[in-house]
């Protein structure tokens, strides 16, 4: 077999990225990305720096400032970064700290010096930031000392300056801009900023972040005074199932036999509530999105504690389930906040951690804990048993309504013999489909005779249709007009809610009509029919209304008759306009209901895309459309009275009260 021509991969064809290219060309392998994430991570890396300085003891306060033209400052009160000459490493720190991959003062960290417990370990941040600057601007205050360093898309500039400054308070003040030639997007968000400044004046008791936004003039302040336990509380708000229960320890321990001893400590901080949920881990200062360890040993304790003590108080039913975590997640909220001198991190994102050892030890400890707690705090562990086993009975009711509901919803484009008395429509171009939903057999037979059956499908409502708003979504599914008619519609329901999620189905492509027309009679229980309709739309499809697929079909009010010709007045005002403009004898028929309509009038006026009126629904303002669903069909009673009588005078013409 032939080699190609042009082949010339030969030894010299191996190299290496060598100074600020490692990062600047491959700024995904440092930083998780080369977009908006990872240009975050730049930041946080610097952050991390001046958070370590405060958590040794020296500075209260971090400054950060957002700029409009996306350039960043973080400013500490420490004791700056030592820059001058290292004559142990024969070398400036400046270039170390700055210029050099895998350098720091925190290698030691394990062996009682600097730094025990640090954000950053890995020798990375400061220098990798630097390498993926447009420019850096180093400003560092120490032993009555200033010094300056200025560096441009990873290269020195000037080299080191220094001048004195006495009784100047120590400190790092670095100003930088993310480089557009290395990151895809460097307007990092104000909200970012905010998440995460708050994120870590919980976890650093005492420790004040103050952020000032260019942009937009405000300044923001995050302190908590007690850690995790002001923002437990914080969280919980006045609603908590139970006061917070707060937990510390300190140990020490091995990954493996081979491994070193390393220290952890930690603190946690829970409660149970029944409104919200939360569960957030921080290592080092770190939050922890995917978690890791301290999540697994969170899942493996609380089941562990909480299954028992169901068992021992025989709170379980006869071969009922055990309980699972989402059971008990649905309703707890817990912070931990960890620390060790040694950690596994998942990459160099700090998202997650693997250390063996701390999930063991979080586990013994929380199991150990939580069986204390259950015993010294009785009502708080009847509250939890009776939460934890409402929201498992809920999810696994769910999952038998979930089941039965996939199973009523399924079914062919080919309904006719699925659903009594649909009537299909002969095309299945969905863009043309229409299906008219009216009331009752009469207009049943009135729209199929004055219908285009090419494109025209008919549903009749049997009977009165259930109020959903008022019902829970057991005796909703059990009803067969309202899953008829999704079953027409296709398209599943969507729901929304803590306990019942899992009902969830919609998807919004398996819709299969273009139109949903709302068909009743112009009167009252014509009018209470759509408004039962349309709660049950609102309520379980709302994405229809939102993407404009529902309508009312305009029904004429007056029937006026002038020789030959036959006119239509949809209100009194046309009523009064027609009349204006006709000669002769005319004769007025206040319309009939839809079913007693011939089949040309309903073609006609309610039918035919030519003529026909029809309003669409919209969700323009969906909050207002929700409260006076819950004011005329909830179970606000005083509410609804004093509505009718306020408003009921407008709407007597509508009665038949004579």
């Amino acid at each position: 077999m032939k080699s190609k021509q042009n082949s010339n991969y030969t030894n010299e064809s191996i190299t290496s990225l060598k100074g600020a290219d490692r990062v600047r060309l491959r700024p995904g392998v440092i930083f998780g990305s080369d977009g908006l994430d990872g240009c975050e991570h730049a930041v946080f890396e610097i952050l991390s720096n001046s958070i370590d300085e405060a958590r040794e003891g020296f500075g209260k306060k971090i400054e950060v400032v957002r700029y409009a033209d996306h350039s960043i400052m973080v400013k500490d009160y420490g004791r700056g970064i030592p820059v001058d000459y290292n004559s142990k490493e024969d070398r400036f720190n400046w270039e170390l700290v700055f210029c050099e991959l895998y350098a720091g003062g925190k290698y030691q960290n394990n062996s009682g010096e600097n730094y025990e417990f640090s954000l950053g370990l890995n020798g990375l941040g400061t220098c990798a930031t630097q390498y993926a600057s447009e420019y850096m601007d180093a400003v560092i205050y120490r032993d009555n000392t200033c010094y300056s360093l200025h560096f441009e898309k990873g290269e020195n500039v000037a080299g080191l300056m220094k001048e004195r400054a006495d009784k100047h308070p120590s400190g790092t003040q670095i100003k930088w801009r993310p480089d557009r030639d290395v990151f895809t997007e460097i307007n990092i968000p104000l909200s970012y900023f905010q998440d995460v400044l708050k994120k870590q004046a919980v976890v650093n008791a005492g420790l004040t972040f103050e952020l000032f936004d260019e942009e937009s003039g405000e300044k923001f302040i995050y302190c908590y005074e007690n850690g995790i336990k002001d923002y437990l509380v914080e969280l919980s708000g006045k609603e908590s199932l139970t006061d917070v229960h707060y937990l510390q320890t300190e140990t020490k321990g091995k990954d493996r036999e081979d491994k070193p001893e390393y220290k952890l400590k930690f603190e946690a901080a829970f409660c149970f509530n029944n409104q919200v949920n939360a569960l957030e881990y921080y290592h080092n200062s770190s939050f922890l999105e995917y978690g890791g360890s301290p999540d697994k040993a969170v899942k493996n304790a609380f089941v562990f504690a909480i299954d028992k003590y169901l068992k021992s108080n025989n709170l379980y039913k006869k071969d009922e389930k055990k309980i699972t975590f989402t059971d008990i997640e649905d309703s707890l909220i817990l912070v931990i906040n960890s620390f060790s001198t040694v950690t596994s991190y998942e990459n160099q994102t700090k998202k997650s951690i693997t250390n063996k050892f701390i999930q063991d030890a979080m586990t013994d400890f929380f199991r150990e804990q939580l069986e204390i707690y259950f015993i010294e705090n009785k009502m708080d562990a009847e509250k939890i048993a009776a939460q934890v086993l409402a929201n498992k009975r809920s999810r696994e009711t769910a999952e038998k309504t979930r089941i039965s509901i996939r199973k009523k919803l399924t079914g062919t484009l080919d309904m006719n013999n699925r659903v009594e008395k649909f009537v299909n429509c002969r095309t299945k171009d969905i863009n043309r489909r229409e299906i008219y939903i009216v009331e009752g057999d009469s207009a049943l037979g009135a729209c199929k005779l004055g219908r285009d059956a090419e494109f025209q499908a008919i549903i009749p409502i049997r009977g009165k249709i259930l109020n959903c708003l008022k019902a829970d979504y057991n005796k909703i599914f059990a009803n067969d007009i309202i899953t008829d008619l999704l079953k027409v519609l296709g398209c599943g329901v969507e729901i929304k809610s803590k306990h019942t999620s899992e009902l969830n189905s919609f998807d919004l492509s398996q819709l299969r009509w273009n139109k949903i027309i709302l068909c009743t009679d112009a009167d009252v229980d014509g009018f209470q029919i759509r408004t039962l309709l349309l709660t049950m739309l609102y309520r379980l499809v709302p994405t229809l209304i939102h993407e404009k697929k529902v309508y009312i079909a305009e029904s004429p009010l007056y029937e006026i008759i002038n020789g030959k010709q036959t006119y239509f007045a949809y209100s009194e005002t046309e009523k009064a306009e027609i009349l204006s403009k006709l000669k002769g004898k005319t004769k007025i028929n206040r319309s009939k209901g839809l079913g007693e309509n011939q089949p040309e009038m309903m073609w006609e006026t309610t039918m035919n895309p030519a003529s026909r009126r029809l309003i669409l629904v919209t969700p323009d303002d969906a909050a207002r459309t929700q409260q006076m669903f819950e004011l005329l069909l909830g179970e606000n009673l005083a509410g609804r009275k004093e509505f009718i009588a306020e408003e009921g005078h407008k709407y007597l013409d509508l009665t038949d009260i004579s």
